[in-house]
């Protein structure tokens, strides 16, 4: 089995939290992480730096800025997950951006880093379904799972093209709009995660606008996973490189409403 498929096969909907790489800066980023696990994260997402994270709101945009600020680079992002699987060896850990620096070097070279590393997973934010061959292939002869997005748009004629390549989980972003700003009505979660799962043959995680543990535990009742991004990024951007505390203590209380939640 893979990391994912023990992540999300405890009994319980599984618990998603990202971060930004490189933010407050690559040295204090592996203390976050370390956090996020201790407060019982399922699922690790890491996100790349990029100068024009345009699907992202203000709070992962400032995370960008902040880490490429403090000179993060691709290779830092590489260092900082190797180090984590080290020290982690069970958690699955995902890689999250925007295609620039996924592609720059070839999309061969990107994959065998992300092997070399122990990255399970890779979401691509701007590769369509239908440009597969920019990154797809190689992500899967290396081992690493290409997980898409499904959004309040995805209808049934495109779904198929979602999924067919698609492995790790689905990620459904529950509001057509960018990260953290606001949350969809639970009532169209619920709708949107059954029929998904009528199609999918993999876990579906529901995420982009979840910031409290009531938001997430509702959420958990009807979707195999929440993710929560913005909220974690924001205690970040407060604390900087204090953050770990203040980000273990979040991820501590949605990890008790996620996994309680059924």
């Amino acid at each position: 089995m893979s990391r994912f498929d023990l992540a999300f096969a405890k009994g319980r909907p599984a618990l998603v939290t990202f971060v930004t790489g490189g933010d407050p800066t690559p040295e204090t980023t592996p203390a976050i992480l370390d956090a996020l696990v201790e407060g019982g994260a399922d699922v690790i997402e890491l996100g790349m730096p990029f100068t024009d994270p345009m699907a992202d709101g203000p709070a992962i945009q400032a995370a960008n800025l902040r880490a490429l600020g403090a000179g993060t680079t691709t290779a830092d992002v590489f260092h900082i997950a190797a180090r984590f699987r080290e020290k982690h060896p069970d958690v699955p850990l995902v890689l999250m951006g925007y295609a620039n620096p996924m592609v720059t070097r070839g999309s061969e070279w990107f994959a065998a880093e992300c092997a070399k590393a122990g990255v399970d997973g890779v979401i691509c934010v701007d590769i369509p379904p239908e440009e597969d061959a920019e990154l797809g292939p190689a992500l899967r002869a290396a081992g690493v799972s290409l997980i898409r997005l499904a959004t309040p748009t995805t209808d049934e004629a495109r779904l198929p093209a979602v999924l067919e390549g698609s492995s790790g989980f689905l990620y459904y972003v529950s509001v057509a709009g960018i990260t953290g700003m606001q949350q969809a009505a639970q009532a169209s979660i619920e709708e949107a995660v059954a029929r998904l799962k009528k199609h999918a043959t993999i876990p579906v995680a529901v995420g982009f606008g979840v910031r409290t543990p009531d938001q997430a535990a509702a959420i958990a009742k009807v979707a195999d996973g929440v993710v929560v991004g913005s909220a974690l990024v924001d205690l970040v951007g407060q604390h900087g490189t204090e953050a770990a505390g203040p980000v273990r203590e979040l991820t501590a209380a949605l990890a008790a409403a996620v996994h309680g939640a059924r």
